[in-house]
């Protein structure tokens, strides 16, 4: 038996190596992984240019790309002529490839990394090898996991894989080289305006998608229904990479709000706390001072915080910590926190507290939804217009107070359910109705949440009040000031009651539906 290894990670290979040599096997290997094996490992190896007659060139772009090598692997063995042509040239089977690829997503993550170096990253051979020998797993073993050295040695030494474990390695083989070509054509076409046949600004004419599970969950949104969490690469940052150091394992449902506290409260400025459920905000508030920006943001709705997610932009304090143990929270997620604020989190046995940090270009990746035989992709819903762009359309204008408000309103109104209307006072959330079938209900319940906070308050609606209605019974609970996109057919009637009620409104032009 002969095996050809030709690794970029080598951890686990001298101990599997020489497990392999034990057992017989004659080792072939290539450069940096050849002196691994010989020099520190003393093992009996054979370079593969002993093995093919010509040298590595082109400084190592070309080695093992040579008919002494694929030849050996692609060989069928059941096949006569394959064996007899094997024979008239000289060339002995090879039986197992061991290889893993270049950090490429690793390399082209790092700042300042340019085109060239991201080139040199492209694995070549080894993509090569991986898919001779895993087209061929009828005879040949392909291993890609260092994760499998353990219970692949204990087969060889036994008497040789199943062809059922060669096939689920040829499985891991292709899948293996799969999520590298993606990640590799993903780099490239971010770098090209049309490099599919889109136009500039255009969606792409292919997805390339490749995930790897990151963790097993609980139980999906239901406990009945399986889940886990993916990720792509090996590195990043946002909600799915975050470090869990407190509390019970996590759930689907854990994982949605806590993606929704993590995404709104660091798309707000200065120290913002949100308080999720459901994953919609029922408490946001923005403050200079974290405790009073969570005591603001659980005035919103306490009743709804029960059970809820907290998520900081800001690392939390030992005194923001105190302040919320008298509530139940099931996830807190933040950037870091001072020690005695885990010390105090942490007397709360069943509450889990996570890290994150910033993903990487955030709003690079296309928001994704399921549906039946498909799949549904958009760009990412950035809030890019400010109150500089927004049109004053009734008789009175937004007060300066009002203005600071309505611009806060506005980006919270990004992140609730659809049909949105919020009411904010002093740059917290007071009342929000989310997901209702119409408007106006919308309304009645944000009125009804804010309750006695309501006079004084602005509104923002995440799309243009079709009727003037939603518009009065704001009014009537309060409200001053309202934000809209603007662009119903009935805008001059709602300009009108907005008139008659001494409300002052501003168009935005732009709408942020979220479903």
């Amino acid at each position: 038996m002969r095996a050809i290894i030709s690794i970029y990670d080598k951890s686990g290979i001298v101990d599997f190596a020489r497990r392999l040599a034990e057992a017989g096997v004659e080792l072939i290997s290539t450069g940096g992984t050849y002196k691994v094996l010989a020099q520190d490992g003393g093992l009996p190896v054979q370079q593969v240019s002993d093995v093919t007659g010509f040298p590595e060139i082109l400084d190592g772009r070309v080695k093992t790309l040579h008919p002494r090598i694929h030849g050996g692997l692609l060989a069928r063995r059941d096949d006569p002529d394959h064996m007899t042509e094997l024979e008239r040239q000289s060339i002995r089977p090879i039986d197992l490839v061991v290889s893993n690829l270049y950090p490429f997503v690793d390399t082209v993550s790092k700042p300042g990394v340019g085109l060239d170096e991201a080139l040199e990253n492209i694995d070549i051979g080894g993509p090569c090898l991986i898919r001779a020998g895993a087209k061929n797993f009828p005879s040949v073993a392909v291993v890609v996991d260092p994760g499998d050295y353990p219970w692949v040695a204990d087969r060889i030494a036994g008497g040789g894989l199943s062809l059922e474990e060669r096939q689920g390695l040829a499985f891991k083989a292709f899948r293996h080289v799969s999520t590298y070509d993606t990640a590799v054509a993903a780099y490239l076409g971010a770098k090209t305006d049309s490099s599919d046949g889109a136009g500039d600004g255009e969606m792409p004419q292919a997805l390339e998608l490749s995930f790897r599970k990151h963790l097993d969950l609980r139980y999906g949104e239901n406990p009945h229904q399986k889940a886990a969490l993916y990720v792509a690469g090996e590195s990043g940052g946002g909600l799915a990479r975050a470090s869990q150091v407190h509390g019970r394992e996590l759930s689907f449902n854990n994982l949605l709000d806590a993606d929704a506290a993590w995404r709104t409260a660091t798309d707000f400025d200065g120290v913002a706390v949100a308080i999720i459920k459901h994953t919609n905000p029922c408490g946001l508030a923005v403050s200079g001072d974290q405790v009073e920006a969570y005591q603001r943001a659980l005035a919103g709705d306490p009743v709804s915080a029960f059970g809820g997610i907290v998520g900081f932009n800001s690392v939390v304090t030992a005194a923001t910590a105190r302040e919320m143990s008298s509530v139940f929270y099931e996830v807190v997620v933040a950037p870091g926190y001072e020690d005695k604020a885990l010390e105090e989190l942490k007397k709360k046995r069943n509450l889990r507290i996570l890290v994150a940090a910033p993903a990487e270009d955030e709003g690079g990746d296309y928001d994704l939804r399921p549906l039946s035989g498909g799949l549904l992709a958009q760009s990412q819903d950035v809030l890019a217009e400010d109150a500089s762009s927004w049109k004053v359309v009734t008789r009175r204008k937004p007060d300066d107070r009002e203005m600071a408000d309505l611009a806060f309103a506005w980006r919270v109104a990004k992140h609730i359910k659809s049909n949105a209307i919020v009411l904010v006072k002093d740059q917290a959330l007071v009342g929000m109705g989310a997901g209702q079938p119409n408007r106006l209900n919308s309304v009645h319940l944000a009125v009804r949440a804010a309750g006695d906070a309501a006079p004084g308050s602005v509104l923002a609606s995440d799309a243009f009040f079709p009727f003037p209605d939603g518009l009065e019974l704001a009014a009537e609970g309060g409200a001053t000031a309202v934000v809209q996109p603007g662009g119903s057919i009935r805008d001059d009637e709602v300009i009108a009651a907005a008139d008659a009620s001494n409300l002052a409104m501003v168009f935005t032009g732009v709408r942020h539906f979220k479903h």
